[in-house]
């Protein structure tokens, strides 16, 4: 590993050090409800939307008692419009109320709404994973990664979870663009939330640049 590649893990983790997760207030556990929280969070990010506002959507979901498959079931359609609409999720608010509803039933009705369910249902075949993932109404392929780059930080056995949008991060700063190399230079950091930071350096073209210079 180069001195110039350990300067720029530096100052991207520095700059970006942080999972949408943890920014949405998640503590990530292998328990039920946070991953179900994380999955709500990365529908909402799938959407064309800032991800500021799809992390105050989370927290307005959250705060209104929505933290488990059963309670965001249990919830009516107005009451979801409303929590959404509380954290500025106005433009997608009404089809993302429905979309939650009817992935909350999936979940109660596949996995007794217990993610882990379905990773023991994809038997450690992350591909499998992703398909099962992406039947959940409104979790597109974007949302799928966001799952499983902050999911892996739990679930070990997807590390490293290095998607497109990652490697589009890392070579936007100089760094490698091979996980293993990737890995090399992060040294310890949690592979989770170095993918975070590199995806968000990669839609942060300007930010980027100053990181790549920092090497």
């Amino acid at each position: 590993m180069s001195s110039s590649d350990r300067a720029r893990v530096k100052a991207l983790l520095n700059t970006y050090g942080r999972t949408y997760a943890d920014e949405a207030g998640i503590r990530i556990k292998d328990t039920p409800q946070p991953l179900y929280q994380l999955l709500v969070l990365s529908c909402l990010l799938s959407a064309r939307i800032q991800a500021n506002i799809a992390v105050a959507a989370s927290h307005a979901l959250s705060k209104a008692g929505m933290r488990t498959a059963q309670r965001m079931k249990d919830a009516t359609w107005q009451q979801r419009v409303d929590a959404l609409g509380e954290g500025g999720y106005r433009r997608y608010d009404e089809r993302t109320s429905t979309q939650l509803g009817d992935g909350a039933e999936l979940l109660l009705d596949k996995y007794g709404g217990d993610l882990r369910r379905m990773r023991d249902a994809a038997d450690g075949d992350t591909g499998r994973l992703r398909s099962l993932l992406r039947e959940v109404p409104g979790l597109g392929p974007a949302g799928t990664d966001i799952f499983l780059r902050e999911a892996q930080a739990v679930w070990t056995d997807l590390a490293p979870y290095l998607d497109a949008k990652a490697i589009q991060g890392a070579e936007r700063v100089g760094l490698p663009s091979s996980p293993d190399a990737l890995l090399k230079a992060a040294g310890k950091t949690d592979p989770a939330l170095l993918a975070a930071a590199l995806v968000r350096a990669a839609l942060d073209k300007k930010g980027a640049e100053e990181i790549r210079k920092a090497g």
